[in-house]
Formats: structure tokens, C-alpha cells, sequence
């Protein structure tokens, strides 16, 4: 088997690994929600139906979904750095041919493209950064990269609606050019190279995985448009579900597997990415319906929709840091639990107190519990996983638990949606609260659960380095692997 080859580390490299990859991380994960509120501007000006502003959207969560976990193989066969770099020059020029679709099935294409990008970029942001900070300070360096994704996400809807509002739609795509163009050179050169042990791709797995995941996610996306029980929902639950057994089963027998199902025996990484599904799916969902109800119910413009949720999405800002460095002190099962219970907490206040009419300092409260709980959650939900692998495994289990959560995302998205078109609807505000008040509840309930899936992690301290939590549950765990 090929040696891993070593590099002498660059001058500074912690701090730049930690710089480059969180703008990466976020700049792929902003690309999730803003297009959102940019969609009736891309209708007016480009036409399409309402299929072809959806595929808008699912057309990169789709592509990011199913080709994360390839990405990471990639990286891990061809060289980290240089597949981040890869990575990062797809996502850059298919930003710029969306800004410059002529048409919908352009814009789509592009989108799609977007999302092949942005999946061999996001998995290696992790190897690469937890490549170049010691493990004593992994923690706090994860808290960064965990707020700068966690914001990108939640602001999203804001930064699209304020670019849409104030210049055009098309700008929510060219904002991402320059950045990608600077961040292309800084990684060639303050990054450190590094790969994987394994010198063959998995190309049956890849296939068996990323088909499994299409047809689910497909069919979930779909699912209120087309019908629950149309024959392309159910097929592609069915076939979906197949093929992701059909991967189970070939991996467990893979000379060299994509993802290595021992890995599932170990408590800690089953249920930090079991968790994390749940999160995401809560999580997710929620600021899907929270923004709608903001403009459908408040009355408020995109921008100034966004600017209200800003007590949720600044408080990663303080708490994401703040969580990376605690849990090196104390652990991070103990910081996710707290985290994810108190987006439970600040779902239910929602809950509680949407109404037609309510003011929205009563909304305050639960705004900025959600925006703690979430900050407590992505740095240190990111350790966990690095933490319970083997360092040569970190790729794997990175591209695994972003499948994982963006694949929760988008069951929040469908399910929640479910739950509101069945309980209520958008033609009156009275509809859309009957609607928004039990998908809240279903998705508190989901993020409750993860809590209480974190519990079967161990809280102790373990020691220093990324296989000490596996190592503490495996004895075989320290046994080098031939390189």
C-alpha cells in the first residue's frame, strides 16, 4: 500500500487552516438557503413554473447530498489540498454561470454543478483543518469553522433577500466568484497536503450510496408537490432504501470500503451522526416556516425578515468559540446535549407564542435560546466525529456526518412542510399559525430526541487526540494501521 507522504508543515498553517476552511465552509453552506429569497425575482425575470423554481433549490441539495461522501474519497486518494482546491474552482465558475443563466434549465444545470463543488469542498474543510491544529486546540479552532457554517446557514434567507433588494438577484451568486478566487491560491499555498490510506476508490459503493441517498432525498423533496403516495414518491423511497441496504451489505465485504461499517459499532459515532440528522432536521425545517412566517404573517420584507432573526443567527458568533474551547476542557458530548436541548426549548417557546397578531419582542426569548443551542452544537458535534475515528479515517467520517446532516436537512424541510400543509395553509395568517404551531412542535420533538440520543454518549473527558475517544471504547482502536 502507498506510504502517506509527509510534508514540512507551513509557517502559520493552523491559523491559515483555520481561516480558509471556515470562508469555505461558509460560502458552500450559505449557498443551501439563499436562494430562497430570491426565487419570485429569478421567476419575473427568467420565467418557469413553480417545478422550476423548486428544482432552483433541490438541485444543489440534491448534488451536495449525494456526492459528499465521494468527495471525501476523493480527496483522501488524490491529495486533500489539491481536491479542496478542485473543488472550490467548480463551485467558483458554476456561481458564475448561475449569475449568468439566460434561462431556467441553465440556472439549474448550474445549480447542480454548485452542488458537486461544494461536495468535495465541505468534507475536507474538516480533514484539513483538523490536519494542521493540535488536538489541544482542535476544539476552539472547530468552534470557528461550527459558527461560520452555522451562520451561513441561518443567514442565508437575509443576505439573499438583501442582495436580491437592493442590486438583483443575480448577485446572490456572484458574491460567491471573488471569494472562491481568493480562497483557490491561499489554499495551494498555506495549506499542507495530506492523504488517505487508501489508494482505491470505492467506485460500487459510491454508486450504491449516492443513488440510495438521490432517490430518498428525490422523493422527499418531491413528496408535497407530487403526492405522498404518487408511484415516483414511493418508487423512490423504495428504490432508494434498496440501494442504501445494497451499500450496507457491500461495504460490510469491501476489501476496501468507502465507509467502513465497524465504525457504527462505536456508541460515540453512531450517535453523534444519529443525532445529528435529528438536529438538522429540526433545525432546518424550522427556519424554513420561522422565515415564511416573519414576511407571510409579520409583513415584513425579506431583508427586514432576515434583520429580525439576527438575535438567532448572531449568537453562534458568540457561542460557537465559546462551546469549542469548553468542550476541550470538559468534553463534548455534555456541550452538544445542552445545545440541542436548548433548541428544543427554544422551538417549543416558538410554539408557544406564535400568533396572528403577536409582537415581536414576545418572539425574543425563543430567538435567542435556538441561536445558543445552535452555536453550542456544530463545533463541538464536529470533534466528536473526528474525535471517535483513526486520523487516516477523518476524511470518511467528515464526508459521513455532512451526508448525514444535509440529508436531515432536507427531511426537516419536506416532513415539516407536511405537517403545515395538512394542519393549515397561506390563505389567511390565522391558516399559516394553525399550520406553523404543530411542525414547530414535531420539530422540537425531533431535536428533543437528539438530545436524549447525545446521553449515550460518554461524558468523561477523554484524552487528548483524534482516536481517544475510540480508543477508550475499542482496545484494538491504537493498533497502527499498515501504510
Amino acid at each position: 500500500m502507498k506510504q502517506q507522504r509527509k510534508q514540512p508543515a507551513r509557517g502559520g498553517s493552523a491559523f491559515w487552516a483555520v481561516a480558509i476552511t471556515s470562508m469555505a465552509g461558509f460560502i458552500t453552506a450559505l449557498d443551501n438557503l439563499i436562494v430562497t429569497t430570491a426565487l419570485p425575482s429569478i421567476r419575473e425575470d427568467l420565467g418557469g413554473g413553480l417545478e422550476d423554481l423548486e428544482w432552483t433549490v433541490s438541485a444543489y441539495t440534491l448534488t451536495f447530498a449525494v456526492l459528499l461522501m465521494f468527495g471525501a474519497s476523493l480527496g483522501d486518494r488524490f491529495g486533500r489540498r489539491r481536491l479542496f482546491a478542485i473543488g472550490l474552482g467548480i463551485f467558483t465558475a458554476a456561481s458564475a454561470a448561475a449569475a449568468l443563466a439566460p434561462g431556467m434549465g441553465e440556472l439549474i444545470a448550474a445549480r447542480a454543478a454548485q452542488g458537486v463543488g461544494a461536495a468535495i469542498v465541505t468534507p475536507l474543510t474538516l480533514t484539513l483543518l483538523a490536519a494542521a491544529v493540535p488536538a489541544e486546540r482542535r476544539g476552539a479552532a472547530l468552534g470557528v469553522w461550527g459558527a461560520a457554517s452555522g451562520i451561513a446557514v441561518a443567514t442565508g434567507p437575509l443576505i439573499g433577500g438583501t442582495l436580491t433588494e437592493h442590486l438583483s438577484w443575480q448577485w446572490i451568486f456572484w458574491v460567491n466568484v471573488p471569494l472562491g478566487m481568493a480562497l483557490i491560491p491561499l489554499a495551494l499555498l498555506r495549506l499542507d497536503e495530506s492523504h488517505g490510506p487508501n489508494p482505491s476508490l470505492d467506485l460500487v459503493g459510491t454508486v450504491l450510496a449516492s443513488g440510495g441517498l438521490f432517490g430518498i432525498v428525490y422523493s422527499l423533496v418531491r413528496g408535497n408537490a407530487d403526492g405522498w403516495s404518487s408511484t415516483t414518491v414511493l418508487g423512490g423511497f423504495f428504490a432508494g432504501t434498496a440501494l442504501l441496504v445494497g451499500f450496507v451489505l457491500y461495504e460490510l465485504r469491501a476489501k476496501h470500503p468507502m465507509l467502513p461499517m465497524r465504525l457504527f459499532r462505536h456508541r460515540s459515532f453512531s450517535a453523534i451522526n444519529a443525532a445529528s440528522l435529528l438536529m438538522l432536521l429540526g433545525m432546518f425545517g424550522s427556519i424554513f416556516l420561522l422565515s415564511q412566517y416573519l414576511q407571510t404573517v409579520g409583513g415584513y420584507s425579506p431583508m427586514e425578515a432576515g434583520v429580525r432573526m439576527l438575535p438567532w443567527t448572531a449568537m453562534p458568533m458568540i457561542a460557537g468559540p465559546l462551546a469549542g474551547a469548553l468542550s476541550d476542557r470538559i468534553g463534548g458530548a455534555p456541550v452538544v446535549t445542552v445545545g440541542m436541548a436548548l433548541n428544543a426549548v427554544g422551538l417549543g417557546l416558538w410554539a408557544l407564542a406564535v400568533e396572528p397578531q403577536v409582537s415581536y419582542t414576545h418572539l425574543l426569548p425563543a430567538l435567542i435560546v435556538c441561536g445558543i443551542g445552535m452555536g453550542m452544537f456544530f463545533a463541538p458535534s464536529a470533534n466528536l466525529v473526528m474525535s471517535t475515528v483513526r486520523p487516516e479515517e477523518q476524511g470518511i467520517a467528515s464526508g459521513a456526518n455532512n451526508a448525514i446532516r444535509e440529508v436531515g436537512g432536507a427531511i426537516g424541510v419536506a416532513s415539516l412542510a407536511a405537517v403545515f400543509s395538512a394542519q393549515g395553509g397561506y390563505g389567511s395568517a390565522s391558516m399559516f399559525v394553525d399550520g406553523l404551531v404543530p411542525a414547530l412542535w414535531v420539530g422540537a420533538g425531533a431535536v428533543a430526541l437528539a438530545a436524549a440520543l447525545a446521553l449515550l454518549m460518554p461524558w468523561q473527558r477523554k484524552a487528548d487526540g483524534p482516536a481517544a475517544g475510540l480508543a477508550a471504547e475499542d482496545p484494538t482502536a491504537g493498533v497502527p494501521v499498515a501504510t
